[in-house]
């Protein structure tokens, strides 16, 4: 008996998702529009006579005989006429009779017929046949008879065929699937035809086909086309409309869509007690809501009651203002609150639901099931993702009363911050993160912000996604420490002041170092006369300018330009683990290398060395991405990337090593353009280095390397170049440095 109980007030409650949008009653023959809505079929028919489209209003059940489906032929209640003879009704049509508004016979491009939906209020393109080529919802007229028996609803059954208002039907008629009056009986069943037959019988609304039937060819439906989210029959498989589109069988696409409307129902079932711990939150909004806005109005007749009589005016409109805020956040709340209701066990979507999976008709099922398992993923989603939809408190509506009496005329409620706008150019991920940002134009201030951040590459847990915050933060920067390496960052931000928390910023996503940052200055001790090299006065930049000496050789010589090869190497050296490091190089450069080697033989192959006579001589014999030949040893004691002239060269040897040919990256012995920062990353226990876009960490290119002894960084210069190395981000707001005339990296 309680299981009855239950049972019955679940289907009373189910009742608002019964009623057609349109007459608000019981759906009766409904049809499934484009738009996974539903629609009474005579009222469909009602609306598209009222946007001026004649003839279109055909019964897409597939059943011609049906007096229902042939609106020109009323009861005797409601016309008498007879229907034109075969030669006339010919003439007519040929004469232009019934064609719809804006279309001309013969015309290459029918009129489509658009149908404005009354539940989500868009104009739904029904094609040429209009409501002809559409499919009625028999699981949905199931879902009705049902609850008509359940609650006893409509226990007089009216005649389909009178005159508004109807009589009561006496006759049921299985062949022509209408109910009927004694007198709209005998009409449509006369003596001497094939409809005198019929065998009447008790009057019933649940007159349905035994299957659902394709509108176009009035065949069976067998399968479900995905692409086009359309059931279709054999005929409709072969036509050209679903050429290349995926089309799998009815049965398959039925067991799919029930297990996932059975996976979500299940869900929201299993939470019960969370659906009903958000409505009580919700109901507790409301009521602070209340309270908070009645405050408001009350704080505020009493600041602008005080300015006096020229500021009466002026308290209206403010209080209207409060008034219209209240009332959108209760409108807000109170739908939010709704839609919660009716995902508790026994609501009416729940209870709706539970009806439609016990059809077994699998066509039917997944045309029915389509829209409901749209409205239950999201009804699932508000319950994962869940929030108030309305903020209680008022605090924006505060007024600050110690202005100027001249500003009284613009006397308004302060304003919260709009959303900070985050400087991608500015903000990047080093050892740290170094986050910029500011104000709209004419936006409010800010007292303080609020910065939140996460990982993304972290596998989802299930609930909201978890933030971790740094609260009142002066300024429009900030430094976030110890972020993990080789991991991606969303961050954004917001502002706050005595009207509350502003909108968020757009999310920016940052990728942090593959490896924890190596921090060096640069050593100019080895290598080639200091009179070509100019290291800034912080170690961290340096500018190769041949100048005199140059000119000095060439002179001599007379034989050609002589170039130097100038070496400058890091103070600190790497013997475990794995380092990463970033620098830019200007791209005005004639020939830079930046890479790693070991510091023995680096010492040993660049102190002390002389002129050379071409730019192709390279003096390491270590790897080199441009400059030598395939064959290199399988741990050279070097690793370089070629530079020149905004253009990074990737030698043959060197992409084959990295594996970045083909599909993978770019072809052997081609060039690239030169990024605004390049990175090192080097993995000593591994033996090899990495090459990157130190913007995007995109991979460049990856060599072997000889890590038996310690390893430094290196730049070699051949004629003028210049190389800065990536601040720390704690310095990056300190002052630049300029070396002749080549600017430090912002």
């Amino acid at each position: 008996m309680a299981a009855k109980r239950g049972t019955k007030t679940s289907m009373k409650n189910m009742e608002k998702e019964l009623l057609c949008p349109v007459c608000q009653e019981m759906y009766k023959q409904p049809l499934v529009l484009p738009c996974t809505h539903n629609v009474c079929q005579a009222c469909a028919r009602e609306v598209l006579g009222q946007q001026g489209y004649v003839g279109h209003g055909g019964d897409p059940s597939s059943e011609p005989t049906s007096p229902a489906s042939t609106p020109s032929t009323r009861s005797p209640r409601l016309s008498r006429r007879t229907l034109p003879k075969p030669e006339r009704l010919d003439r007519l049509l040929k004469s232009g009779f019934g064609t719809y508004p804006g279309r001309k016979r013969g015309a290459l491009h029918p009129q489509v017929i658009m149908f404005p939906c009354p539940a989500c209020q868009g104009d739904v393109e029904l094609g040429e046949r209009g409501l002809a080529g559409l499919f009625r919802n028999l699981t949905l007229e199931r879902v009705v008879e049902r609850y008509r028996q359940s609650v006893s609803v409509g226990g007089s059954i009216l005649c389909q065929l009178c005159k508004p208002p109807p009589l009561e039907a006496t006759k049921g008629c299985t062949e022509c699937r209408a109910t009927f009056c004694n007198e709209c009986f005998k009409l449509f069943h006369p003596w001497g035809t094939q409809k005198a037959q019929h065998e009447p019988t008790l009057p019933t609304l649940s007159f349905r086909p035994k299957g659902l039937m394709c509108p176009d060819h009035k065949e069976e439906v067998t399968h479900y086309c995905k692409t086009c989210q359309r059931l279709v029959c054999q005929l409709c498989r072969v036509r050209r409309t679903h050429s290349g589109h995926k089309i799998t069988p009815v049965l398959s696409a039925y067991q799919a869509l029930k297990d996932k409307l059975t996976k979500s129902l299940t869900y929201i079932l299993g939470n019960q007690d969370t659906v009903q711990t958000q409505i009580c939150e919700l109901e507790e909004t409301l009521r602070h809501t209340e309270v908070s806005g009645q405050q408001a109005k009350e704080e505020v007749s009493q600041l602008v009651r005080g300015l006096g009589a020229v500021l009466e005016e002026k308290r209206a409109s403010l209080l209207q203002a409060v008034e219209e805020c209240q009332q959108e956040r209760l409108a807000r709340l109170g739908a939010q609150l709704q839609e919660h209701r009716s995902l508790l066990d026994g609501s009416g979507l729940v209870g709706y639901a539970q009806e439609v999976l016990k059809e077994t008709d699998q066509p039917c099922f997944v045309q029915a099931a389509k829209q409901l398992h749209n409205r239950i993923a999201r009804a699932t989603e508000a319950l994962q993702m869940f929030r108030p939809a309305a903020n209680s408190s008022f605090r924006h509506c505060q007024l600050d009363v110690g202005r100027e009496m001249k500003l009284l005329t613009e006397l308004n409620f302060l304003r919260v911050p709009e959303a900070p706008v985050i400087d991608t150019q500015r903000t990047f991920a080093y050892d740290q993160i170094f986050l910029c940002w500011r104000l709209p134009p004419h936006s409010p201030p800010a007292w303080h912000y609020t910065i939140e951040f996460r990982r993304t590459d972290v596998p989802a847990q299930p609930g909201p996604a978890h933030w971790q915050r740094r609260e009142e933060v002066r300024g429009t920067s900030a430094l976030l420490e110890n972020p993990d390496t080789g991991s991606v960052y969303v961050l954004r931000v917001r502002g706050c002041n005595k009207a509350g928390y502003g909108e968020y910023s757009e999310d920016v996503h940052l990728h942090t170092p593959p490896a924890p940052v190596l921090h060096f200055f640069l050593d100019g001790r080895w290598g080639a006369s200091r009179e070509r090299l100019a290291i800034s006065k912080d170690q961290r930049a340096v500018r190769s300018v041949p100048g005199l000496p140059l000119l000095l050789a060439a002179e001599r010589l007379l034989t050609g330009c002589h170039l130097s090869v100038d070496v400058v190497l890091g103070d600190v050296a790497v013997t475990q683990g794995r380092s990463y490091w970033a620098c830019a190089v200007d791209p005005a450069s004639y020939l830079v290398k930046v890479g790693v080697g070991l510091e023995s033989k680096l010492q040993e192959s660049f102190q002390g060395a002389a002129d050379v006579i071409s730019p192709r001589y390279d003096p390491d014999s270590g790897h080199d991405s441009g400059a030598e030949d395939a064959t290199v040893e399988a741990s050279p004691p070097f690793a370089f990337l070629t530079i020149g002239m905004g253009k990074i060269l990737l030698g043959a040897g060197a992409s084959a090593s990295a594996g970045l040919t083909g599909r993978d990256g770019p072809a052997a012995g081609c060039t690239v353009p030169l990024p605004p920062r390049l990175g090192i990353c080097l993995d000593y226990e591994q033996g090899r280095v990495s090459f990157l876009d130190a913007v995007s960490f995109r991979g460049l290119l990856e060599c072997p390397l000889d890590c038996s002894g310690p390893v430094c960084p290196a730049f070699c210069f051949i004629g003028g170049g210049a190389v800065q190395l990536q601040e720390p981000v704690g310095s990056k707001p300190e002052r630049k440095v300029t070396i002749g005339g080549f600017a430090k990296l912002d």
